[in-house]
Formats: structure tokens, C-alpha cells, sequence
């Protein structure tokens, strides 16, 4: 005659459930952690201005930020520089380090080089190319127009200018949100040339 099987305890069975759980979310942080990081893109490559507004931007990524070098005469202490001549963007820590480096897609209309405050930041609204954009940090105004930076909600790049003045600085989806949480208000920009 066969054995009944021994039946286990309800606890013994969330305990079981519980530490597999804590193995699998264990086990997707390592693996998350020695996963690519789009950081920034690869030194030297320039997104397109004429890329068409569904296109993506690169997903090539740069081991560290020092790949570009933060240009000489940015300034110094915690601050967002963005180099008008690289179309880039760093963001610097206090200690004078590069966290992170990515290329941008800038508007029509550029802001002068000189020192900035981040002024005003809104999290979503529609970009006067009719995009709908978000993390949306302005730091300048030039003939009439708002300079700030943001990205694409869906994260594409920005269509050919048509003519419109425009002074969004595009940027990929994930550099759109380092900077976002980089540049509170009051955060220095400084642009370079």
C-alpha cells in the first residue's frame, strides 16, 4: 500500500515562494548592472538635424563620459555645459567630473555662449514643431524665443527645421531624464562654443 505524501505547511510554502522571488529580482540586478547603459553616445558621432521625426537616435554608447573630454573654460563646480561647436552636453559634478556626456539635436535659434541658470522646468507639453516632448528644462531666451533643453516623448529624433524659429535642444529619451533629475533649478548652465 503507498505512503500518502506528507502534505507541507502553508508558511513552509510562502517561505519557499518568498526566497525564489528575492533570487530571481537578485539575480535580474546583476544581470541589469553588467548590461549596456546608454550613458552617452559613442565620441564623435553627431546625430543628423535632417533625420526624419520617427527615426532613433543612436544606441551606441561610450564606456564613460571621459571619452569627451568637459572643454576648457566651462567653468567650474556642479554645472550642465553645452558646447554650441560639438552639439554636446555634459553633466559635471561638483568635483570637476563628467557623469555624463551625450550629443543633442539643437533648434534654430541658439542661445549666446555665456553662464545660466536652469529657470523654469516642465515635465510634458507639445513643441512648437508639434512633437510632444518632456523634461523640459529652460535656461535662455534669444529673439523671442524660449531655450531650453528636452526630449521626445517617444524618443525620436526632432524633423528638419521648416523654417520657425526653435529653441528646443533635443536629446535622446534617457539623457532627457539624466538631465532632468541633473538640472533642478538654479542649476548652472553654461554654454560654450
Amino acid at each position: 500500500m503507498p505512503v500518502p505524501a506528507r502534505r507541507l505547511p502553508s508558511w513552509a510554502w510562502v517561505t519557499g515562494l518568498t526566497a525564489g522571488a528575492i533570487v530571481v529580482v537578485c539575480a535580474l540586478t546583476v544581470q541589469a548592472e553588467k548590461g549596456p547603459h546608454p550613458t552617452a553616445t559613442a565620441a564623435g558621432a553627431k546625430p543628423s538635424a535632417s533625420a526624419s521625426a520617427d527615426a532613433k537616435p543612436s544606441a551606441s554608447v561610450s564606456p564613460t563620459p571621459r571619452a569627451v573630454p568637459v572643454p576648457d573654460g566651462s567653468g567650474s563646480g556642479r554645472r550642465v555645459v553645452y558646447s554650441l561647436g560639438q552639439d554636446r552636453v555634459w553633466l559635471v559634478d561638483a568635483d570637476d567630473e563628467a557623469r555624463r556626456t551625450f550629443t543633442v539635436w539643437p533648434g534654430t535659434v541658439d542661445p549666446a555662449s555665456g553662464s545660466y541658470t536652469v529657470s523654469l522646468r516642465k515635465n510634458a507639453t507639445t513643441g512648437s514643431d508639434g512633437v510632444e516632448i518632456e523634461h523640459i528644462i529652460y535656461f535662455s531666451a534669444k529673439s523671442g524665443v524660449n531655450i531650453a533643453f528636452s526630449n521626445a516623448v517617444d524618443g525620436s529624433s526632432p524633423p528638419p527645421a521648416s523654417g520657425a524659429p526653435t529653441g528646443g535642444i533635443r536629446m535622446p529619451k534617457a539623457d532627457g531624464a539624466a538631465l532632468w533629475a541633473f538640472g533642478a533649478t538654479g542649476t548652472n548652465v553654461r554654454v560654450v562654443e
